[in-house]
């Protein structure tokens, strides 16, 4: 999947990028789609969405990103038809189990964001070991949202916040940022919709509200290591402001 390197071998970012971002999120659409297009069932375009997802992290490693978050499986997902729910998590059990050493021998930490509870037992602890294998990597984190939902994960936080008899006048943003799935994480920089779709459909609500966002009609399976450059290349056009002016941006 990877070039073969250590845990500790330090990545710079790719000269071609003025400016990269840190941490990329991803909602990787278009599966579906993609397989009709070409008169294949849609459990064939999962299939290939999984596939890309190798040359994607690949790519991040080779470009320097530090953190890549991806949209595997909304809480809304469960609405789906029942076969193609059972495929989803049948292709990240298959997934964890074939791409884990490799992804632990290339220094990719993986990370759950999400709740577990809905899921198969068994699927559950291959989960829970993998983010465990590989709690130590640090070449690149890769957040997995899998049974997530951005205003679940914002009551979940809450519940906690109020369990832990915190009073109201302790209530900050720093607070919630600790309580979320992604605490201890800087925030999104950039948020990544592949297929054309334009909206956030539930994800990183909290996390993504200063995030520069790339929406392109490319379906997921055909979005490659060139497009990714050229999302990177994009967002190095851009002026983040955080609500300033650009006078105050660039003096």
């Amino acid at each position: 999947m990877f070039v073969p390197a250590t845990k500790e071998t330090p990545v710079s970012s790719d000269n071609q990028f003025e400016n990269l971002p840190k941490h990329i999120a991803i909602i990787m659409d278009g599966n579906g789609r993609w397989a009709k297009a070409r008169g294949l069932p849609r459990t064939e375009g999962h299939r290939q969405g999984t596939e890309n997802l190798r040359q994607i992290i690949r790519a991040c490693v080779e470009f320097g990103v530090q953190i890549l978050t991806i949209y595997a499986f909304s809480t809304e997902n469960w609405r789906r038809p029942p076969m193609e729910v059972r495929l989803l998590m049948s292709i990240l059990q298959t997934v964890l189990k074939r791409e884990l050493k490799e992804l632990h021998t290339n220094g990719v930490q993986i990370r759950h964001l999400g709740k577990l509870d809905q899921v198969a037992p068994a699927l559950q602890r291959e989960i829970l070991d993998a983010c465990e294998y590989t709690k130590n990597n640090k070449r690149l984190i890769l957040n997995v949202a899998f049974n997530y939902g951005g205003r679940d994960e914002i009551v979940n936080a809450v519940r906690e916040i109020v369990r832990a008899g915190v009073t109201a006048e302790q209530v900050s943003e720093d607070l919630l940022n600790s309580y979320m799935y992604t605490g201890g994480l800087p925030d999104p920089d950039m948020v990544i919709r592949t297929s054309g779709e334009l909206r956030i459909s539930n994800f990183l609500i909290w996390q993504a509200a200063y995030a520069e966002y790339y929406f392109t009609p490319v379906y997921w399976p055909d979005f490659d290591k060139e497009e990714l450059r050229k999302a990177i290349v994009e967002y190095g056009r851009r002026t983040r402001r955080f609500g300033m002016t650009d006078e105050q941006v660039d003096p």
